[in-house]
């Protein structure tokens, strides 16, 4: 059987006998000396590997880090898009927690000024021709650890007066809800509902004893936004103006928290209506001694 085999010096094929096999001999196509291999024995220059330019893998190594950028890039932003409503809620309720321990401050401030005066605060003060003076969260600033502030406001002339006007540029963080779009100015967030049979009547002190359908069925005060009233301007809701929704415009209650406004009842408690509350109940929370059975709400 001929044994084939490549030449390890030219690379030239060639066949003998395989009866010389292991014997040596000239090659026949470049001379040089070589030796006949045994049958099924392969003696020749191996294939090439192949190679690769440094460029190309230059490319591929770049191809992979694009992959991994955008991979990363891809990932990070469905996850911020996951957990972006997660902190907006987180920072909606520690928003809302201190609105309603503002309100609970300013509900302490009312029952300690009853305690001192025997009835909450008027809703104003007015001067002897009738005209309105002061608001009653002017008042309440000595119960608010704000008496050297209010003790330099001259409450015989009226709140906007230049004698009072850089008592009016203070910003007061207590009368602002953070969750206000306005709340780095010295505007107010927190009103009382102005109106025959609520508590605030005008210029008329309330007690106690006038809150007939009990102190915790009856509405104290009310979160409102965008009204952009100075807290020492005596404004406030007024009830004969109101349609009774929340969250409707100027006339009433309203918030930027989701769903409704915070609110203080005359017990001292605050708690959330939500803007879907049924308008003659909202009345019925308002107003002090109509006798009506109030509900859940």
């Amino acid at each position: 059987m001929p044994i084939s085999f490549n030449c390890p010096h030219c690379g030239i094929s060639t066949q003998v006998a395989d009866q010389y096999a292991g014997q040596s001999g000239p090659c026949k196509s470049c001379g040089n000396t070589i030796q006949i291999p045994y049958a099924g024995v392969y003696q020749g220059k191996p294939a090439a590997a192949p190679t690769r330019s440094s460029s190309s893998t230059g490319t591929i190594i770049l191809v992979v880090v694009l992959i991994a950028v955008i991979g990363t890039v891809t990932v990070g932003g469905v996850l911020v898009a996951l957990l972006l409503p997660a902190v907006q809620a987180a920072r909606e309720a520690a928003r809302r927690m201190q609105c309603s321990n503002n309100l609970k401050q300013v509900a302490l401030a009312m029952h300690n000024y009853h305690d001192t005066y025997k009835a909450f605060p008027p809703a104003y003060t007015v001067d002897v021709d009738g005209n309105k003076l002061h608001s009653w969260r002017t008042l309440l600033l000595p119960f608010l650890d704000q008496a050297p502030l209010y003790n330099q406001i001259d409450l015989d002339k009226p709140w906007d007066a230049p004698e009072n006007q850089h008592i009016a540029d203070t910003v007061i963080p207590l009368y602002t809800c953070p969750s206000s779009s306005d709340g780095t100015s010295p505007h107010t967030n927190y009103m009382v509902i102005v109106g025959q049979g609520a508590i605030f009547d005008g210029g008329t002190p309330c007690s106690f004893r006038d809150i007939l359908d009990g102190t915790s069925n009856t509405i104290l005060v009310v979160e409102v936004e965008g009204q952009q009233v100075p807290w020492m301007e005596p404004t406030d809701l007024s009830l004969d103006q109101m349609q009774m929704a929340i969250n409707a415009g100027p006339t009433e209650p309203g918030s930027n928290h989701p769903g409704g406004v915070m609110v203080s009842l005359a017990d001292g408690s605050v708690r959330f209506i939500a803007d879907s509350i049924d308008p003659n109940l909202l009345r019925n929370l308002i107003t002090r001694s109509d006798g009506q059975r109030i509900g859940d709400f």
